[in-house]
């Protein structure tokens, strides 16, 4: 009965050693779940002790060789007890998951005096030893190492928690917490050997150790290599790494246009043509919380209405810096204010959109939604802006407050440019997002020296809009509409008027496909003065478009699509205009 007693010891030294090994390396946790027993998986790591006498395990101290915790950039230091009669005959290797710089043979005393002083230090700041798993507060069931440490607590009494009755197992460990726990276990395995006066082991105690280390050694190889593979991986990732804080994310628009019905009275007929744009964005985050963007862009699309009055929608996209010039397109930041605050700084290229959490369309977006510029709602087109700054503060978990100042002319200094003397652009929005619904109240002023309409003098624009949007499931419905009365100044007063209406059907054909139709007008005029009307006509264009967004994978998608509108440019002399269109998107 004795020597079950001691062959039960025996299991429990690796075992021990092991869950110290299992609890304190995040690598191998992320490599291999353990299983529910703990004892017979840690079994597999002890070697044959067929070698061993009882008498050479009741005298002398096998020394250990306890590889590095995986997330230290230093090789392993041996943890070896020597006893002084004579030298063990074979080391018992606890794990192998060092990196593979070798581990030297022994440890100076230097390094045993700091271990014993972090034990001395451990113990001192630690709470008395628990009996029950439940002692530790943030020790949860669902924890892969649950069943590893609750054995280790009540079954062998070799695991303190912290003196707020926390166990602290997410915390990065260094090699001396380490040595400190693994030497607690070895002290109560020394107890447990001590207590037992009988027969220490016996030759079949012995085989079944030796079977079950035949048994596992596939897996304990398999084990190696995948550290082995995982640690060179890291080290190539770590020497090759552009930048630990920046990411680089890029987009590649292909778009070609085929006019089947030219309406525009006086214009020759346009031809199909094909136009590019790349965008390259440097994302930096220095706590995890902000976002410097810095994004390049090049394209090479003609004039923002070059098929039959329908305006690309990744045309006017702000500076374009010449036909195929690559440009520094948007510079920002953004970052958090205590929790419910985030501000944004920009110095190029944002607009009123971009103050905003959200412009409640699903089709705004230039790679992924309309392909027409009718896909982003007509309240954000009358606020210039390049540089400024501005803030979202979320309310409540659904409803923040948006609003921003850019100015267009930020870098120039003569008059009427400037920060504040040249174009600007004021906006505030409420903004509510949930589940269901998702909507937005905005407003707006904006001063364009050149005017929003007519070139002829400057103008001042306040917008008034609404949008909303409703999804059931797949389905979104939804539309908005804005009204902007404009003062052409010197000449008078007039109104602008649009309205739109979305239909979306999300993973329609696939997971991550888009159908969607957009209707409505992009914007008609209204008590326009005498000395203008005859340059503006009141005819109300009226434009539908239909696109289907088919996902060949995460990273490449295809639309084709038909924008058909009537009365092109609001003058019923044009007739009706018939496009077709088909865009690639490659995201990487």
């Amino acid at each position: 009965m004795s020597s079950k007693f001691f062959w039960k010891s025996l299991l429990a030294t690796p075992a021990l050693l092991g869950a110290a090994m299992l609890v304190s390396s995040s690598a191998i946790a992320a490599e291999v779940q353990p299983k529910a027993n703990v004892d017979a998986l840690l079994e597999a790591a002890a070697p044959s002790l067929e070698s061993l006498s009882a008498k050479s395990l009741a005298s002398e101290a096998v020394p250990l060789q306890v590889s590095a915790v995986p997330n230290q950039p230093i090789a392993a230091s041996g943890v070896e007890a020597s006893a002084t009669t004579a030298a063990p005959q074979a080391p018992v290797q606890i794990a192998q998951i060092a990196p593979q710089q070798a581990a030297p043979a022994t440890t100076g005393v230097s390094s045993l005096e700091q271990v014993a002083q972090y034990s001395n230090d451990s113990q001192a700041g630690s709470m008395s030893q628990v009996t029950s798993i439940s002692q530790l507060s943030d020790v949860q069931p669902t924890d892969w190492a649950f069943q590893a440490l609750q054995s280790l607590v009540e079954r062998y009494g070799c695991i303190a928690g912290y003196p707020d009755g926390t166990y602290k197992g997410s915390r990065a460990m260094t090699r001396y917490e380490f040595a400190a726990g693994v030497n607690a276990c070895l002290d109560r395995i020394s107890e447990l050997i001590a207590s037992s006066t009988a027969d220490l082991a016996t030759k079949e105690d012995l085989a079944t150790l030796q079977r079950l280390q035949e048994e596992f050694a596939a897996e304990l190889a398999t084990l190696r290599g995948r550290v082995d593979s995982l640690e060179s991986r890291t080290a190539f990732l770590e020497a090759h790494q552009f930048s630990t804080t920046t990411k680089l994310k890029g987009e590649t628009i292909f778009a070609v246009g085929i006019p089947i019905e030219n309406g525009v009275e006086g214009t020759s007929d346009p031809q199909a043509n094909l136009g590019y744009r790349v965008r390259l964005n440097l994302d930096t985050s220095f706590t995890g919380k902000d976002l410097l963007r810095a994004r390049l862009q090049a394209r090479d699309f003609g004039t923002p209405e070059s098929l039959g009055g329908v305006a690309w929608k990744f045309s006017g996209d702000g500076p374009t810096g010449g036909s195929n010039s690559v440009i520094l397109q948007k510079l920002f930041y953004t970052f958090p204010v205590g929790d419910r605050i985030q501000v944004t700084l920009a110095a190029r290229g944002v607009s009123d959109s971009d103050f905003v959490r959200s412009s409640i369309s699903p089709f705004d977006d230039d790679g992924g939604g309309a392909l027409s510029s009718f896909g982003t709602p007509s309240q954000y087109n009358f606020m210039p802006g390049n540089a400024g700054a501005g803030a979202i503060v979320q309310l409540t978990d659904n409803l923040s407050l948006d609003f921003g100042y850019s100015a267009s002319e930020a870098s120039g200094t003569r008059p009427g440019q400037g920060l504040f003397n040249g174009d600007y652009g004021i906006v505030a929005q409420l903004t509510y997002l949930s589940s269901f619904v998702d909507a937005a109240v905005t407003y707006g002023n904006g001063y364009r020296a050149s005017g929003f309409v007519f070139d002829r003098s400057p103008e001042v624009a306040n917008t008034y809009g609404g949008q909303v949007n409703f999804k059931f499931g797949a389905l979104e419905v939804g539309g908005g509409v804005a009204y902007v009365p404009i003062r052409s100044i010197g000449i008078g007063d007039f109104d602008i008027w649009s309205y739109q209406g979305t239909l979306a059907l999300r993973d329609f054909g696939g997971e991550g496909n888009l159908l969607g139709v957009l209707a409505g007008t992009p914007g008609y005029g209204s008590s326009i003065p005498g000395s203008l009307s005859g340059t503006f006509n009141q005819d109300n264009a009226f434009q539908v478009e239909g696109f289907y967004r088919f996902k060949v994978n995460d990273n490449i998608s295809v639309t084709p699509g038909l924008i058909y509108i009537t009365n092109p440019g609001n003058n019923d002399q044009n007739g009706d205009s018939l496009v077709g269109a088909i865009r690639t998107t490659f995201s990487f």
